[in-house]
């Protein structure tokens, strides 16, 4: 990296200054490892990776999005490496900013960030009392707002990468981040849960889950269905590249083989979506039908599961499908019987009843799950912004997703780059596929995929030509 004359001044004092503090860290270091080695452990790879960030930036910020997939298993980590990396990406946004070299903004981070500062309305209004509930969920609001603020950091630091590092190298490194998953899903699956630590043991949702699902790493099988599309998506994509097919094939195998051991219905409506927009450009008949037996034959496989069959039963006795169960009735046995759906559907209809006491505005952010009888997650992404926005924030929900929906598609259609027309199209199919599991799931929780979604999403934007990928820059 070539820096300015005026830059270099600023760097040695920069680091004159980290020699100075050097001695009383080691002494608070010291102290640390004495009165709690965990302190010491976790001070250290504080000091280490604010460090690297400033000395290797593009290296670090990639490092510690690869090691985001192993955090959900941990209470309370997730939560400090959001606010330790919005720290980081803020101090690294300043220093260039007092250097006067170039930050790299589009049109569509001030989308976002307009969209973010927007949703601080929410903790504002919680805070002096204007909404359904009251100050005392004020904690609540602002640490859900400091979690989707940080994906607007992360598209910021993103987009820092352009023109160094290009974006195929990124994308290829943020591959790493299934080695873990990955691993841990395995122990899961091979090994009884009293055989496994506390935290890799596989999740169990009270009465409606059995605990022989997996999660690996992400803290619940639904969290590892969104981050597994994602990278499925990713993975077709790159065997749609041409370059070694057959371990990226593999590597999909393996990946739609986790997938359906999660149990989780709602993988596959997302994963049909997924390949359907993939193979729109190459359609044809023998694709159409190759997809659908791939996907019949990975239903099939579900229900010769004894715990797949009892999911699709439950399907089987819901009002949609039952002409002789009522919603009302349905409603009424969600309190005795085991069935997700019927409890989904009281949760929907209990959430909406409570937005129509405050259907302007809502109750504030992050706050659907204090409402309601049932007191969960709203499972309906859609229904918890309309309960927690009311109608002004469900719009700029929608607006907000329509607008991302639009850059996509332009970015495929102007694209003259074969790779990444591809790409686009990828994303879009990922994007359509979590707009369908949010019907039924809680995808908007799922802080680890959208950190990886923003992620590519920032690069979608690029002039890949800008770089050669065979450059010296490499992940």
């Amino acid at each position: 990296m070539h820096l300015p004359g005026t830059v270099r001044p600023l760097l040695t004092r920069f680091s004159r200054l980290l020699s100075l503090i050097g001695i009383p860290l080691g002494l608070v270091g010291g102290f640390l490892a004495v009165v709690n080695p965990l302190y010491f452990a976790v001070a250290f790879v504080a000091i280490a990776v604010t460090v690297c960030f400033f000395t290797n930036f593009e290296i670090t910020v990639i490092t510690m999005l690869v090691f985001r997939s192993t955090l959900d298993i941990f209470s309370g980590l997730p939560a400090a490496f959001a606010l330790g990396l919005d720290v980081l990406i803020l101090a690294h946004i300043t220093i260039l900013f007092l250097t006067k070299q170039k930050i790299h903004i589009d049109k569509f981070w001030l989308i976002f960030a307009g969209w973010i500062l927007a949703q601080g309305l929410w903790p504002v209004l919680t805070a002096v009392g204007g909404l359904g509930l009251g100050r005392e969920y004020l904690g609540e609001s602002i640490r859900e707002w400091i979690r989707i603020f940080s994906w607007v950091l992360v598209y910021l630091a993103i987009n820092q990468f352009k023109g160094r590092i290009h974006p195929e190298r990124v994308i290829t490194g943020l591959f790493l981040a299934l080695i873990l998953p990955l691993f841990v899903a395995t122990l899961q699956l091979v090994f009884p849960a009293h055989a496994l630590p506390t935290f890799l043991q596989a999740a169990s949702d009270s009465v409606f889950e059995s605990g022989s699902r997996i999660n690996s790493t992400l803290g619940h099988p639904n969290t590892f269905v969104s981050f597994l599309i994602l990278f499925i998506g990713l993975t077709y994509w790159k065997i749609r590249q041409g370059k070694n097919s057959l371990a990226w094939g593999a590597l999909l195998l393996i990946e739609v083989f986790f997938l359906v051991s999660t149990k989780a219905l709602v993988g596959f409506p997302m994963l049909f979506v997924l390949f359907f927009i993939m193979i729109i450009p190459q359609f044809r008949l023998r694709n159409l039908l190759g997809a659908v037996f791939v996907f019949v034959l990975l239903i099939a496989l579900f229900a010769s599961t004894e715990f797949g069959r009892e999911r699709f039963a439950t399907v089987l006795d819901t009002p949609l499908l039952n002409p002789n169960l009522t919603v009302n009735r349905a409603i009424l046995l969600s309190w005795f019987d085991t069935n997700s759906f019927n409890w989904r559907l009281a949760q929907w209809t209990f959430l909406i009843e409570e937005w129509k006491q405050a259907p302007l505005l809502g109750y504030g952010l992050g706050l659907a799950s204090y409402l309601g009888p049932i007191r969960a997650y709203a499972h309906n992404d859609y229904v918890r912004v309309l309960v927690e926005g009311g109608v002004i924030g469900i719009l700029l929900f929608l607006i907000f997703h329509t607008l991302q929906f639009i850059h996509l598609g332009r970015l495929y259609f102007s694209s003259l780059d074969a790779s990444k027309k591809q790409f686009c199209l990828c994303l879009i199919a990922i994007f359509c596929s979590f707009l369908v599991g949010m019907i039924t799931e809680n995808i908007w929780t799922h802080t680890a995929f959208f950190f990886y979604w923003w992620t590519l999403f920032s690069m979608a934007n690029w002039d890949w030509s800008e770089t050669d990928p065979n450059a010296s820059h490499s992940v």
